[in-house]
């Protein structure tokens, strides 16, 4: 009896064994699968790079745009490697405060995203956006490829062409080149700091000039 139990008990303890194995290499798999899968979506992810005066004022129409996966502010343009907040105000660093997005281009085009990056910018003033002056705010369209610039160059010239506006279109295309994320307290600034947020935003001339270009 006692030996027919223990045959049992060894059998029953190799199918659990059997089976532990291979519920281990079912979650191997699936998770191998995921990670490629994961992979293939990163790959097929885009860049743009846009400079548009006060970077906190750029991130919140861009995180709100279908398609956009991930967006950071940053400092872009300049000739200082790792340049800090307080060096970029300076003036001296060369940059322009930033925002790189990821985005997928079969839920949204770059020409879409070009779209609103004019609808949230004032491209006639020089050095400068709404009460913030000087060319660490300029207006610059950073392309990353031969098709994105081609875009954005067109884009600019449909747009002068529309007579929207009274005064040329300074807003400059340029090679992206190395872009420095801003400091985290930086990032997403609307979500994490509102009320000071809003303070600004309210008192920046921005709402007003768009308005009165664009209409509510």
């Amino acid at each position: 009896m006692n030996k027919v139990c223990h045959c049992e008990r060894s059998e029953a303890i190799s199918l659990l064994k059997d089976c532990f194995v291979a519920l281990l290499l079912a979650m191997t798999l699936l998770m191998s699968s995921k990670g490629v899968a994961d992979m293939s979506d990163k790959s097929q992810l885009e860049i743009a790079t846009f400079a548009g005066g006060c970077f906190w004022c750029m991130q919140p129409f861009f995180d709100n745009t279908k398609g956009v996966k991930k967006t950071t502010v940053g400092y872009s343009g300049g000739h200082m490697a790792n340049p800090s907040y307080e060096e970029v105000s300076s003036g001296d660093t060369g940059h322009a405060e930033s925002i790189q997005i990821e985005f997928d281009p079969k839920e949204v085009s770059y020409e879409k995203l070009l779209d609103l990056y004019w609808h949230n910018i004032d491209p006639t003033q020089v050095d400068g956006q709404f009460v913030d002056e000087g060319a660490q705010y300029r207006t610059v369209i950073f392309y990353h490829n031969d098709e994105q610039k081609r875009i954005a160059e067109e884009s600019k010239k449909a747009l002068a062409a529309s007579g929207r506006f009274d005064k040329p279109i300074v807003t400059a295309i340029e090679p992206a080149t190395t872009f420095y994320p801003a400091e985290e307290y930086h990032q997403k600034y609307y979500l994490k700091s509102t009320f000071q947020y809003n303070m600004y935003h309210d008192n920046s001339g921005r709402h007003e000039t768009l308005e009165k270009e664009w209409g509510k």
